[in-house]
């Protein structure tokens, strides 16, 4: 096996392959004065099974565009260099938001970004919590593996076993992921917990309506659960539905956490306790002192995606 990590300073990368307990590929990479880049692998990859480590958000050097064209191009290298098998490793999958047309003339970006994968040779990709698994799944011909996030919140669920439990969905399109979560806490809980509901509508990129909750939340703890937290604006308006409609507390947790603009402020407000997310995006954005920081808590996938990787690899191998 072959590992190579195309953004080093988030660390992913790293603490993946002392997980798995493999060194990292070393890789040259050159930028050019006018912004492109030459991404060299610096050993042999003829007949391997190579993984790629790049998760697809912005930071302060590149933006998703970057990180994409640096993963394509150095996959195609790969592939042009004998590489048996190249495996896009790709905790947060950018452009998975525009699954289906809902206007005229709208885009399929994840339709696109699988037909650019699969044009440079990649035999499979695994990513994070996709926000739409179906679409996910549908849009690549290669061979796909979606690791469900919620494992990784198990431990937060724990801390409130003796206490009436509700998993909800902040929208109709998270409700299966939501309810996935609820029964596999049930199962550890050996106890029912309750399942939620808060209905939206979105019309150009603004919610509009009245935040109605379905299911019976008074008392209980709520896991409020999405795939990602951008303004935070969807977890803030379902906690609140939430809150008045009787719930004890209201537990955010997110697989990605973008928190762009707006965000900090948004989610510093009473109606969510604490958010939870993953390590699959560095929360750089949120700056220390700040209400949401001192809420925010980091749950690691890193075992998850490590686990994939190693079921992956021993298939291969057989």
């Amino acid at each position: 096996m072959l590992m190579f990590d195309l953004d080093s300073d988030a660390g992913f990368g790293r603490a993946l392959a002392r997980d798995l307990d493999e060194d990292l590929s070393p890789l040259e990479i050159r930028r050019f004065e006018d912004g492109e880049a030459k991404i060299r692998p610096l050993v042999d990859p003829r007949g391997d099974d190579v993984y790629v480590v790049q998760s697809l958000h912005a930071d302060a050097q590149a933006s998703p565009h970057d990180k994409l064209v640096a993963l394509l191009m150095l996959a195609a290298t790969l592939r042009d260099h004998g590489a048996d098998r190249v495996t896009a490793v790709v905790p947060y999958l950018a452009y998975a938001r525009k699954d289906r047309r809902t206007k005229p003339f709208d885009p399929l970006g994840s339709r696109y970004v699988a037909q650019l994968v699969e044009a440079v040779g990649v035999g499979q990709v695994i990513v994070l919590e996709a926000h739409n698994p179906a679409a996910f799944e549908n849009a690549f011909r290669c061979a796909t593996r979606q690791i469900e996030a919620h494992r990784a919140f198990d431990g937060v669920a724990d801390e409130f076993r003796a206490e009436p439990l509700v998993v909800a969905s902040p929208d109709p399109g998270g409700v299966k992921r939501a309810q996935l979560w609820r029964e596999h806490l049930a199962g550890r809980r050996q106890g029912e917990v309750g399942f939620a509901m808060v209905d939206k509508r979105r019309s150009a990129g603004t919610v509009g309506g009245p935040a109605t909750v379905a299911g019976l939340v008074r008392g209980a703890t709520v896991l409020l659960i999405d795939d990602l937290v951008a303004t935070g604006g969807t977890l803030v308006r379902a906690a609140t539905a939430l809150r008045e409609a009787g719930a004890r507390r209201v537990i955010a947790c997110a697989a990605h956490g973008l928190f762009v603009q707006g965000s900090v402020a948004a989610l510093g407000e009473p109606a969510i306790e604490r958010v939870v997310v993953c390590d699959s995006v560095p929360p750089s954005r949120v700056p220390s002192g700040s209400a949401l920081r001192a809420k925010l808590q980091v749950a690691t996938c890193m075992p998850l995606v490590a686990a994939a990787i190693r079921d992956s690899h021993a298939a291969w191998c057989r």
